[in-house]
């Protein structure tokens, strides 16, 4: 039986990139693979086509081979044939790259086949909580922290080997850090057993280190904090995480900002909140009184007949953030405070008051007037 166009089995046209082709291939392979279709029969034949033409389309010369005399100008040759290079050879780098990600695709795994792996891995970035008040976060700071990291050992220069020596190449992998196994026409990768995946092999170990290219020690760093952090806020000190691996760069350190709790004030952005308590005489009457900022103090006006809850706002003494150039608002709360430990003379002004009061209710406590008629409402019913 004559076999198809080769481009008409990958569903590319003659003018397809190499990119083009490789992504038909992998897409073909992913559907038609013989562990996903138990139940096709067909499946395997599709997929030992598409293979047998990614091949030939795959290698520069073949395909130009391929372009000018069709099958017999890649036949002839074992190019595309299965005697030749077959499953067991996969005939060629390009084929392995390919077909290692689609078997990493399929299996979940990683790397993919033929390429070399790099052994040289950044440092993992380091997270460290750091507590401050809500004045230093207000008008900023500058603190020193102290972290435990692992960095690049200075006996051996993160190299694992003792003074004097040098890592070898792995025989086992060839330097690669993982070995691939074929069984029939899969090919499986895997970390190298005798290197662990490092690819180098240390016949003197660096006795500061013990192999590891990298020690635990604690440093001391100087952070400086912005005016205007805000709960959760994080600064990033780059290169002062961990050292990497095999010469890799170091990670970074976040610094997360968390704020104490503060006796007075509470934070809602880059406004403040505080409840202010104030005397019955003053709620009644009117006054003046002086509250605290963070930068000080300020006088509020306090109009005649003030009511519990009300909120008194004072613009531009909050907290400028970070992200802006406008500072936020104080918000006051009004809390009318109960007498406490009153003294009999007081006792009897508090009830002549109350007992004027009650004469004309209605002017002098028009909320509570209409409480009560509401309660005399619902008990009617």
């Amino acid at each position: 039986m004559s076999k198809r166009d080769y481009y008409e089995v990958l569903g590319v046209g003659r003018d397809a990139s190499d990119e083009d082709i490789k992504k038909a291939y992998r897409r073909l392979a992913m559907k038609h693979h013989p562990d996903r279709n138990p139940d096709h029969p067909k499946s395997e034949e599709r997929f030992k086509e598409a293979k047998e033409a990614y091949e030939i389309l795959s290698d520069a010369s073949k395909r130009k081979a391929y372009d000018q005399f069709g099958h017999a100008g890649v036949d002839q040759n074992g190019g595309a044939g299965f005697g030749g290079g077959g499953f067991g050879g996969f005939g060629g780098q390009g084929f392995a790259d390919a077909f290692g990600d689609i078997f990493g695709d399929i299996f979940g795994g990683g790397g993919s086949g033929g390429r070399r792996s790099s052994n040289v891995y950044r440092g993992a970035d380091l997270r460290y909580n750091l507590e401050i008040s809500l004045e230093e976060a207000a008008h900023g700071t500058e603190t020193k922290i102290r972290i435990p990291t692992l960095e690049e050992c200075e006996a051996c220069h993160g190299t694992g080997a003792k003074a004097g020596t040098q890592p070898t190449v792995c025989p086992t992998c060839g330097g690669h850090g993982q070995v691939r196994m074929q069984q029939g026409f899969f090919s499986i990768q895997q970390t190298c057993p005798r290197c662990n995946g490092s690819g180098k092999i240390i016949a003197n170990p660096c006795s500061s280190c013990s192999g590891n290219g990298r020690i635990k020690k604690q440093k001391t760093l100087a952070v400086k904090i912005p005016a205007g952090v805000d709960e959760g806020d994080r600064i990033r000190l780059s290169g002062e995480g961990e050292a990497g691996v095999n010469g890799g760069p170091p990670g970074d350190l976040y610094v997360v900002i968390h704020i104490k709790p503060h006796a007075m004030f509470k934070r809602e952005h880059n406004d403040l909140h505080c409840e202010m308590p104030i005397s019955f005489a003053t709620a009644a009457l009117g006054g003046e009184i002086e509250i605290p900022t963070l930068d000080g103090s300020a006088k509020l006006k306090i109009p005649a007949e003030t009511q519990t809850g009300r909120v008194f706002r004072l613009r531009g003494k909050g907290i400028k953030g970070v992200r802006t150039h406008a500072f936020g608002d104080m918000l006051c709360h009004v809390v009318v405070e109960t007498p406490v430990s009153l003294t009999e003379r007081q006792k009897e002004l508090l009830q002549e008051f109350e007992t004027l009061s009650m004469q004309n209710q209605s002017t002098h406590q028009p909320r509570a007037k209409s409480w009560m008629d509401k309660v005399k409402e619902f008990f009617a019913q």
